[in-house]
């Protein structure tokens, strides 16, 4: 026989997997455009352009995808923003 506590611990779980859904499906285009945000930094490495890779230039691809990290690679190259620090060898 069914309780009502189990009714209720069931219809929780359904409402949480809903929940965690929207979460997911919210999330989603974040993580692919940080994905190919990525993917672009490591082809401008390969090219020879180096992109400084922290917490803000994730944001801005995440936010901005392609055009945000082509942004980034471009403002590296110009040596505005994003330029990797350079660590002196000590002879």
């Amino acid at each position: 026989m069914v309780t009502g506590i189990e009714i209720a611990a069931l219809a929780l779980a359904v409402v949480f997997l809903l929940g965690a859904a929207r979460i997911v499906q919210a999330v989603r285009p974040l993580l692919v455009n940080a994905v190919v945000g990525l993917l672009v930094f490591l082809v401008a490495e390969w090219l020879g352009v180096g992109v400084q890779i922290d917490w803000l230039t994730l944001v801005i691809v995440a936010i901005g995808g392609l055009p945000g990290a082509i942004l980034v690679v471009l403002l590296s190259v110009l040596d505005v923003a994003f330029v990797p620090a350079v660590v002196a060898a000590l002879a």
